[in-house]
């Protein structure tokens, strides 16, 4: 989405569905082609187009990177094959030595890149309530380099102060990175909010069909963004341009995707809250959840994913069985409704004693609601925990 082309005072709304429609020139396709090739002429000695190898630049890659970068207030965007690819592209910033602050309640797969990669080259990580500023004062250290804040966390919810955080790093020289994969740039921009990384699985809401892995990085600052541009053709985990389509393609409707999103999360928890077999809900759209105002001051509407706890965790096996048109399967993000057992599916790297410490228990459900009718998810669901209680109740 380059800004020639495109009118930033526009709604996001707009800019989103317009991604690509004024790239290409010459048929005026208002669906950007696939650019399929790995190599690319010169014109003459000492001479590009710009492009030249697909693993540093792609026609069709660039496109959807102009476009994150724009909607998330960066300067460059880098496409990645998968969101881990992304996190470990950005992690390469870091040296043998160095220290990261890691949001406490954080993505399984995050956990294990951390601790069994990253840590056998040195770099050494502190897992830490991100929205405890004298938690984070204690745990920063001379060479404390980088911090790492999922917001909303993954699957307890957790919110930080992305000003505050992002103030406070920036005045210490340490680079914030900001997972807004959740929220995505639709309801939550870090960047605006001090930032200087933000990251996304682009396979959870941006791609929002469940059919294309990717992932996403926006940096902010010519430093910051030619130091991740070095790094993304060097280690060169890039997005191909079939999938750069397919994201982008679902990134056009991703405004509308995340009003039904958070509408259908909101009627959902409602629903368990009153539920007798629920022992708590954990999402940021419901005024008893811790970070409530400060989710308020800092986003413009709420994510499609919440948590609950049952009071009886018998339930859990049966409530996974009976479910019908929500699966029980891994992700997040898709049109789809899906169901997670975070500790024995997502979160199962992470050790027992953290888990229990921030309470991802065996109690615990995650559910990323789709696009469906609100009324036919709460009749699944509900039937789903009467027929749980009718065979443990007997």
């Amino acid at each position: 989405m380059s800004s020639s082309n495109q009118d930033n005072r526009l709604k996001i709304e707009s800019r989103l569905a317009q991604i690509g429609s004024q790239e290409e020139p010459v048929t005026g396709a208002v669906s950007f082609p696939v650019y399929q090739a790995t190599a690319f002429r010169h014109p003459k000695l000492g001479q590009s187009t710009g492009f030249d190898y697909a693993r540093t630049k792609s026609p069709t890659r660039k496109v959807l990177e102009d476009a994150i970068a724009e909607l998330e207030s960066g300067d460059a965007g880098f496409a990645c094959s998968s969101g881990m690819a992304a996190l470990q592209t950005v992690f390469a910033m870091f040296s043998q030595g160095d220290h990261l602050i890691v949001s406490l309640d954080l993505y399984g797969g995050t956990y294990r890149l951390l601790e069994k990669i990253m840590s056998r080259f040195g770099v050494t990580s502190t897992y830490v309530d991100t929205n405890d500023f004298d938690a984070l004062e204690a745990n920063v250290k001379p060479n404390t380099k980088g911090i790492i804040i999922e917001t909303p966390t993954n699957p307890l919810m957790m919110i930080t102060d992305l000003e505050l955080v992002c103030s406070w790093a920036k005045k210490k020289g340490i680079v914030s990175i900001v997972d807004n994969t959740l929220l995505t740039p639709f309801f939550q921009r870090p960047i605006e909010l001090g930032a200087d990384i933000v990251v996304h699985s682009a396979t959870k809401y941006l791609g929002g069909h469940n059919d294309v892995l990717a992932g996403l990085i926006v940096t902010k600052g010519k430093e910051l963004s030619e130091q991740m541009a070095f790094l993304h053709n060097s280690i060169g985990a890039v997005l191909s341009p079939q999938d750069s389509w397919l994201l982008m393609r679902g990134m056009k409707t991703l405004a509308i995707r995340m009003e039904r999103h958070q509408y259908n999360a909101t009627k959902m928890t409602e629903f368990l809250q009153g539920h007798p077999q629920v022992e708590s809900v954990y999402y940021p759209a419901l005024p008893t959840h811790p970070g409530h105002e400060i989710q308020n001051k800092q986003s413009s509407g709420n994510t499609g994913i919440f948590s609950f706890k049952l009071k009886d965790a018998r339930y859990i096996e049966p409530i996974l069985r009976h479910i019908k048109l929500i699966a029980f399967a891994e992700s997040l993000g898709g049109v789809e409704s899906l169901m997670t057992y975070p500790a024995v599916q997502t979160h199962a790297d992470i050790p027992l004693e953290i888990r229990t410490k921030v309470g991802v228990d065996d109690k615990l459900l995650r559910y990323s609601v789709g696009i469906e009718h609100i009324d036919d998810l709460i009749a699944d669901l509900s039937n789903a925990i009467e027929l749980a209680r009718q065979e443990i109740e007997g």
